[in-house]
Order: structure tokens, then sequence, then C-alpha cells
């Protein structure tokens, strides 16, 4: 009987220490965290999620401005996780693509022009205590690629100009053609 309780506590503690590792998706572990779309990603000032994302010619009238480029459409999600209001940009989020050249990314295009919808999240805005907000970022991409990630490097302002680097999170996709 005492053979049979310890192995049903160690069958017990087993599954306790399985179930206690949990999945670590979107938390960054040595400066760099990873995930793929519907991922939730935890940074320290809000989490992110890129819910879809899809290549088109043109959006609400605005094409590329330069030759050879298309447009990705990303609905992300914004949520507040912190203990205040924090400012935010639509240029916190960047894509990159597969070239390997150290220019293979590119900021929203009101980095460069104005809103084109107002489906789009806007270009500053403060985000309240546990607030969430739904909306586009709308980038140039070469045409070609398909292959891509959206990422959030967090910055924190230590009294220099440039401030400080903390972890950068990555969500990676495949884009398809707008159905």
């Amino acid at each position: 009987m005492k053979r049979l309780g310890a192995i049903f506590l160690l069958g017990t503690l087993s599954l306790s220490l399985l179930t206690g590792c949990g999945d670590k998706t979107g938390y960054a572990e040595d400066g760099y965290a990873e995930g793929r779309l519907g991922d939730t990603m935890h940074t320290y000032f809000f989490d992110y999620t890129v819910n879809s994302a899809y290549l088109c010619d043109t959006f609400e009238g605005y094409t590329p401005i330069l030759d050879g480029y298309r447009l990705l459409v990303a609905d992300v999600t914004v949520k507040n996780t912190n203990r205040e209001s924090i400012p935010m940009y639509d240029t916190d989020f960047q894509v990159q693509w597969s070239d390997t050249s150290e220019d293979a990314y590119e900021f929203p295009i009101t980095y460069y022009t104005d809103a084109v919808s107002d489906q789009q999240l806007p270009t500053e805005y403060d985000l309240a205590v546990d607030e969430e907000r739904t909306g586009l970022l709308v980038f140039e991409v070469p045409e070609g690629e398909t292959d891509f990630s959206i990422s959030y490097l967090e910055l924190f302002d230590d009294g220099t100009e440039e401030g400080s680097s903390g972890d950068t999170f990555f969500v990676y996709f495949t884009a398809e053609e707008q159905a």
C-alpha cells in the first residue's frame, strides 16, 4: 500500500511540475522573444498580438511610393499592462523580410505620409492602464517577399538621447494575397 501511495505521489508531483512550466511563447528569454500570428507578445510595457496580415497592391487608394513594392497590411492588438498610461507610436513597430541586407526593414507608411484610413493605428496615442486597441499597420515591402516579421524593441529612458535597449520581440509569418 505504501508503494502504491508513493507511486501516486510521484505521478502527481511530476504532473504538477509539467504544468508549472507552462508555455513561454511571447516572453523574452536572454533578450529575445518570438511568436507567430495570433501569439501574444509580452513586453515590459504592453502586450501585442499580430492577429492577421495580407499583401495587396493598393489600400484605401494608397499605392506604394517605390516601384517594385507592395503593401503589407497587418491587424495588430495592443494592450497596456503597465501601471500607468503610456505613449504609443505606430513606428514602435517595424517589419522585416527575408532579405539579408541591413536595410531589409521598414516602418509603417505613416512615417512618410498621413494615415489613409481610420482603421490604422494612430501615428501617436496614449494607451490608458488596461486599455486595449486594435488597428492596422500598413507597410511598403518589396514585391516577391512573403515571409515577414513584425518586431518591437523595448527602449528605456535612462537620461540619454538614445535611451537603453531592453528585449526584442518578433512575430514571424507568411503573408498571403488579399482574398
